[in-house]
């Protein structure tokens, strides 16, 4: 593979330093390298198959906490984050996403650096004549400058929620979700 020549250069420098930190998730972050190089279309939604989305760890001030949202559409619990729009720069879809989501201002990230990437389905959608589709999520680790948020028309409830409740099995959550909580309290506590 070949470092690109456009705007999805910088991604590829990101994915190659956190396949290099994080072995762990060096398949998939291999796999988003793949597809960056398979298509220019892959930050738009308009790519039917599938295209990158930017998505927050929202950390509360003291970083304890992780605000997540259940999400209208897909009715599970999953962080702030949304489609890339075109942007290739994905630390600020990652910033704009958690802002509009939360209506928290002053959102800042913690690093530049990608903090954890994931591959996943979204299920089809008949009635908007959207398809099933891979989103390849490239997630920031954020802090907020305050607990207080707004409800978005596209979750049903917000919560900070303690990163026990997230570890706790009994709690219906995505398993890369548990992953961001378990990453998150190496780094913040």
């Amino acid at each position: 593979m070949e470092v690109p020549k456009d705007n999805r250069a910088m991604l590829w420098k990101e994915l190659v330093d956190y396949m290099r930190r994080h072995h762990e998730q060096a398949a998939c972050a291999r796999e988003m390298l793949c597809f960056l190089d398979s298509t220019r279309a892959c930050f738009e939604r308009s790519h039917a198959a599938g295209h990158f989305t930017g998505s927050a760890c929202l950390l509360s001030p003291d970083g304890k906490k992780i605000l997540l949202m259940l999400h209208r559409k897909l009715g599970r619990w999953l962080q702030p984050g949304g489609h890339a729009d075109g942007d290739p720069q994905l630390l600020r879809v990652a910033l704009r996403e958690a802002q509009e989501e939360s209506g928290i201002m002053g959102i800042i990230p913690m690093s530049s650096r990608i903090f954890d990437v994931d591959i996943h389905t979204i299920p089809s959608r008949p009635e908007s004549g959207e398809g099933a589709h891979l989103h390849y999520d490239v997630r920031y680790l954020l802090r907020a400058p305050h607990e207080h948020f707004c409800i978005s028309p596209e979750s049903v409830e917000l919560r900070w929620m303690d990163r026990n409740e997230l570890l706790n099995p009994e709690f219906s959550v995505d398993e890369s979700v548990r992953r961001l909580a378990r990453k998150s309290a190496v780094l913040c506590c």
